[in-house]
């Protein structure tokens, strides 16, 4: 079906929620009318009283594939973001095998993703090691020109030896390049320094407390520094993926109010779970930059109610149960990642609920990180023109996550068992109705984004 209505008591356009009905001609808004329903020849689709707004848009995203499909892949990924209102995610540049640091790794990301895209899909590139500086910027200038949204690097170990943390050299130097091409570079912002005291996580390595403390906000702190010094230096766009540190807020909001174009992203797990009450040996709850402690955690929370942080991000990053040490319960050993993509909506709204308004919400998934992405003329808003990229959900139904539910890989995940509040009931990726009454409909109906 590819002309038809929509309509919804509460349609997110024009800033607000309001009655209104689409008109979706070849997976293009084409009219939007506001106020009571008025009968048509079109097809109809009725949404009720649940919120109609633009699909969530996941700007950061680790799929995996090729090379470690077994982690996770696009068949699966793509298809749990769509049951989750996701309608483009954006993937990094690992845990894949190879790594995207070439045009010929980019190229068999794209081959592999074929057939499999129930989501839109961009990609990013990386910057590793002081590459760079030794071979030179040609390898960067081609992936960037081959469309990459942005480029990634890391300033502590990435987990992925094949993806070693780049040098503040190799930053310096691919900056201006990268501002050049008009898309960000993405920073995982951890540097890594000597931690007074005992190494508590040797003596204790399932105790959450000592994982936390084995990575502690002053590596935030010092490695955002770091990284906006270069930014003053060159006026590259500079993203600052995943945040769990509040401390650093004061600095980044410095930055933006100077003028700089700095951006910055947390997560979904930074908002919902909190360090006291996550269980030792809970190893589904390790990720880096760690889950933080309730004070932390409720400065982001408002943060993002201010306009501080730009969007929230899921970072999904699953692997196998048997990497994530869920037997022995090893921090020191076990996989960091979490896997929440297909909750990045429910468990945020859940999370943010008491502290913010759905219209100060809703723009933190859909408007935000499509402007971050240069996608902003098209895709986050219901409006004449832009595409029909849609999610149908009620924010008060209140749902339990079930290992049935999950349509990841695979099934662990720190939201297992918690009470969400906001189930997805369609997804609508350029017209097509993927997700239609909480069941799975069309398929393979993603596109892949790149720059133009």
């Amino acid at each position: 079906m590819n002309n038809y209505s929509l309509h919804s008591h509460n349609c997110w356009t024009d800033n607000q929620l309001q009655e209104a009905t689409l008109h979706i001609k070849d997976g293009i808004i084409t009219e939007v009318i506001k106020g009571p329903l008025i009968p048509t020849d079109l097809p109809l689709i009725e949404a009720g009283d649940a919120v109609l707004m633009p699909g969530v848009i996941d700007a950061h995203v680790h799929i995996n594939e090729p090379g470690r499909t077994y982690w996770e892949g696009f068949e699966t990924a793509t298809k749990a973001a769509a049951f989750g209102g996701i309608t483009t995610l954006v993937d990094m540049p690992l845990n894949s095998s190879p790594v995207v640091t070439n045009v010929a790794a980019m190229q068999q990301k794209l081959t592999a993703s074929e057939g499999k895209r129930h989501v839109h899909c961009g990609f990013y590139g990386g910057i590793v090691g002081n590459e760079i500086v030794e071979k030179g910027i040609k390898e960067l200038e081609a992936l960037l020109a081959a469309g990459c949204l942005g480029v990634k690097a890391f300033l502590v170990h990435s987990g992925i030896d094949e993806f070693p943390n780049a040098t503040l050299a190799a930053l310096d130097k691919a900056m201006p390049v990268i501002k050049a091409a008009g898309v960000p570079l993405l920073v995982h912002c951890e540097w890594e320094m000597p931690i007074k005291g005992e190494d508590l996580l040797s003596q204790n390595p399932t105790s959450y407390p000592a994982y936390l403390a084995s990575r502690p906000k002053t590596w935030e702190n010092e490695a955002i520094k770091r990284v906006l010094q270069l930014c003053q230096k060159h006026h590259c766009p500079t993203h600052i993926v995943h945040l769990s540190a509040a401390d650093a807020l004061p600095l980044i909001l410095e930055a933006k109010r100077a003028g700089l174009p700095v951006t910055v992203e947390t997560c979904t797990h930074y908002l919902f779970f909190e360090a006291e009450t996550i269980p030792d040996g809970s190893t589904l709850h390790k990720c880096a930059p760690p889950i933080r402690k309730h004070p932390n955690n409720l400065l982001l929370k408002n943060a993002l109610r201010d306009g501080q942080i730009d969007f929230i991000a899921s970072d999904h990053s699953p692997a196998p149960p048997d990497i994530k040490e869920l037997e022995t319960g090893n921090f020191q050993k076990a996989w960091g990642g979490i896997a929440g993509l297909q909750f990045l909506l429910p468990a945020s709204w859940t999370a943010l609920r008491d502290h913010m308004s759905l219209s100060q919400f809703i723009p933190l998934l859909t408007k935000h990180p499509a402007d971050f992405l240069g996608l902003g003329e098209i895709k986050g808003k219901i409006a004449a023109g832009y595409h029909a990229d849609l999610v149908v959900w009620d924010p008060a139904q209140a749902f339990e996550v079930t290992e049935g539910l999950i349509h990841h890989r695979h099934k662990a995940s720190p939201f297992v068992g918690q009470t969400l509040s906001g189930m997805v009931t369609d997804t609508f990726v350029r017209g097509e109705r993927v997700v239609g009454n909480g069941k799975g409909r069309q398929r393979n109906c993603g596109e892949i984004i790149l720059k133009e």
